[in-house]
Order: C-alpha cells, then sequence, then structure tokens
C-alpha cells in the first residue's frame, strides 16, 4: 500500500469514529473495529481507559508503512493515558491490531509500552 493523503484522511474519519465510541464507553462498537484473533492478548500491559472519560484529544493520525497510527490522549478522574493504536488492514478494512502507552508531557505518565 503506498500512502497518500486521501487513504490518511479517510483513517482519520475511521478512527475518529473509533475514539468517539471508546469515549462513549461503547465497547461492542470498539471491539468492532479490532482485530477478533488479537483481543485475548491486545490488551495486555496497556493501561486504557476505564470508566467515564472527562475528555479526549486525537493527536496524531499518520501512516507507517502497510500499517495505520492513531495517538490520543484521555484525561478521566484517575489520570491521562496516551493511547496508540496500530491498524492493519483485513478485506478492505481497516482494524486495530495493536495498542500501547505513550507518556503525555507534563502528566506524569507512566513510560511508554514498547510495540
Amino acid at each position: 500500500m503506498t500512502s497518500n493523503g486521501n487513504e490518511i484522511e479517510t483513517f482519520r474519519g475511521i478512527y475518529e469514529k473509533h475514539v468517539a465510541g471508546v469515549a462513549a464507553g461503547d465497547m461492542e462498537t470498539v471491539l468492532a473495529d479490532m482485530v477478533r484473533a488479537n483481543l485475548p492478548t491486545v490488551f495486555d500491559g496497556v493501561d486504557i481507559p476505564r470508566g467515564s472519560i472527562e475528555t479526549y484529544e486525537i493527536i496524531g493520525v499518520r501512516a507507517d508503512g502497510e500499517q495505520m497510527v492513531g495517538e490520543t490522549v484521555y484525561r478521566t478522574k484517575a489520570g491521562v493515558i496516551g493511547l496508540r493504536s496500530i491498524w492493519d488492514r483485513h478485506d478492505d478494512r481497516w482494524l486495530a491490531a495493536e495498542l500501547a502507552n505513550f507518556p503525555v508531557p507534563g502528566s506524569g505518565a507512566a513510560d511508554e509500552v514498547a510495540r
């Protein structure tokens, strides 16, 4: 796949809907956006938003080779979470395949989890 601006913008729309689902607590929709085979382990060692989300900010969407990457900062009552999702194309559909945390400057967030 050669990533061009149109592909990134198309993915951005998919990612924005996914993040809105996370913020709304719509886990059925969120899980439907993920690679089903990866679900048993995709959350291992990754800090994810639990409970209500006060605010969120998508800070980046980019192509990385054959994958797309989205990064969002979630603010919850428990703290700030930087969450990166790595997406693969499956049957002409983008699905989240991996998750990792990233440090959020000034938040005291944990060190980045390597992907």
